[in-house]
């Protein structure tokens, strides 16, 4: 190796290894470290209270919570995404055998275009998957008056998005629960 300093394009953030052996000893001690251990449940707490949500359930990535919305749901037939995204959005998609109908992006926002969302609803179109990309959420707005206006669910992607503030805006009609 050369005596050139090394760019990276990221870095991790590491806590203090002692702070962080001292947690380590919790979890040894209680011998509980998955399935909605203490660890689980205060971070859900920490998380509930810095988003501001009365409700939040943790998943061990991204693609986990889109299946099961998709699932919750019964979506089924076709669902508006885009193809600029994490390969996860398409494969929730297609493990639960479902059809991506991709549309192109905003290039001010890198999400999903809503210009061209209703062009791409078929008779077969029972949601619309956007994708919130880099921390800088899609035109929600648009977004949601367009499936209020065809009766189609919403379920956004966020995973890039973690605190980011949309347009949004309240609507009872914009849940992503059953009706």
């Amino acid at each position: 190796m050369s005596n050139e300093k090394i760019i990276t394009v990221t870095s991790p953030l590491l806590p203090d290894l002692a702070e962080y052996n001292q947690l380590l000893q919790e979890v040894w001690d209680n011998k509980w470290i998955t399935n909605n251990g203490v660890f689980h449940q205060r971070f859900e707490a920490a998380l509930s209270e810095y988003l501001k949500v009365p409700y939040i359930s943790v998943f061990t990535n991204g693609t986990l919570p889109l299946i099961t919305a998709l699932q919750a749901l019964n979506i089924t037939g076709e669902v508006i995404t885009t193809p600029y995204t994490f390969v996860a959005t398409t494969h929730s998609l297609w493990w639960n055998g479902i059809k991506p109908v991709f549309v192109e992006i905003d290039p001010a926002t890198g999400g999903i275009d809503p210009d061209r969302i209703e062009a791409a609803i078929t008779p077969s179109t029972t949601a619309i998957m956007p994708v919130h990309v880099y921390g800088k959420p899609c035109r929600t707005r648009e977004i949601q008056d367009i499936a209020d206006k065809y009766g189609l669910r919403v379920i956004y992607d966020a995973a890039h998005a973690l605190a980011s503030r949309s347009t949004a805006r309240a609507s009872s009609r914009r849940a992503t629960w059953p009706r």
